[in-house]
């Protein structure tokens, strides 16, 4: 008789667990949030915004994965994290994610390259959008090119992002 701790399980046939689908990109996001709380210190915004940068990625990797109003919870998420203006990533993101929604269904077909002006423009809006909101609750007087290198370290950053975020959604699937 076969001791039932050394038999064999297949693999095929088997699916990952519902939370391992759905939870995976949520959670990477909420942690991508949380690294803009990490102490640095410079003296003026450099540090991209992560939690944006993975909504991107999973958005343009995974099209089916979720629907605009995600942009409201985890945009609530990311302005307790980062400190923005309450409200203000929740109208960013949400209407980024309505954005690339209309130029989809417009596109036959998609590239990297395609991906990458579309996560561009929508980094772009989101951070001077982010600016904007800082300024009229009285964030401080904070000058757009002051975050031009945010924005320029954010698009170049963009590509590693994505074949990472690549890796998680190969494990994300595998049973």
């Amino acid at each position: 008789m076969i001791d039932s701790h050394f038999q064999h399980v297949p693999r095929l046939g088997r699916h990952p667990s519902r939370l391992r689908l759905t939870g995976t990109p949520v959670i990477t996001v909420m942690l991508g949030s949380i690294v803009t709380a990490l102490p640095v210190i410079a003296q003026s915004p450099v540090m991209p915004p992560f939690g944006l940068l993975l909504l991107l990625t999973w958005r343009l990797l995974r099209p089916e994965l979720w629907r605009a109003w995600i942009g409201l919870p985890l945009g609530l998420f990311d302005d307790m994290a980062s400190g923005q203006p309450i409200g203000s990533a929740m109208f960013l993101w949400t209407v980024t994610l309505i954005a690339i929604d209309a130029v989809e269904s417009r596109m036959v077909w998609r590239s990297y390259r395609q991906d990458w002006l579309i996560a561009t423009a929508a980094i772009i809006f989101c951070i001077a959008g982010g600016v904007f909101f800082a300024r009229i609750t009285g964030g401080g007087d904070v000058k757009l090119i002051l975050v031009a290198p945010q924005m320029l370290w954010t698009v170049l950053l963009f590509p590693f992002v994505v074949r990472q975020c690549a890796r998680i959604d190969r494990w994300r699937v595998m049973a």
